[in-house]
């Protein structure tokens, strides 16, 4: 019966989490798209540039944002559940889990270890899923800037 609830939980979370960043991801990439066209109109090719790299750190400090959203989201889930009983020992083990970090000074009893597992995937696979849209958007302006350096004055 506990693995059902483990299981039944981390799939609540699962879901909840890559919706979330679902909808961050598509939210980011609609937010570039359409500074990317203001900026090509308003700008010279150094300010397009600039325009360019703020875009790429504001993209990475809105990743960082969609992950400490999640962290929070399952340190709540293990206060729910009243696995953890602290906030900052949940944020705190839920950061380490989310990261696979695993430090290992903070444990999950037997009765919920299963989540925790369920949380390390799920952080490993959002990690990753940011990790491949950054590389794809620093690709994106490579590509901009070549064409850019291509043209004549």
């Amino acid at each position: 019966m506990i693995l059902f609830q483990n299981l039944a939980v981390a799939t609540l979370m699962v879901a909840i989490t890559f919706s979330i960043h679902f909808a961050g991801l598509v939210g980011l990439t609609a937010l570039l798209r359409q500074r990317g066209r203001e900026f090509r109109r308003r700008t010279s090719r150094m300010g397009e540039t600039l325009g360019q790299g703020l875009g790429i750190l504001i993209v990475v400090f809105s990743l960082f944002a969609l992950h400490s959203l999640q962290i929070w989201l399952y340190a709540f889930a293990y206060l729910i559940v009243g696995e953890l009983h602290q906030i900052e020992t949940a944020v705190y083990f839920s950061t380490s889990t989310f990261t696979t970090v695993g430090f290992g000074d903070v444990i999950l009893s037997h009765k919920w270890r299963m989540l925790g597992v369920a949380e390390s995937m799920n952080g490993f696979l959002l990690i990753s899923w940011s990790t491949a849209f950054l590389v794809s958007l620093t690709a994106r302006v490579r590509a901009f800037e070549a064409k850019i350096e291509g043209r004549d004055d």
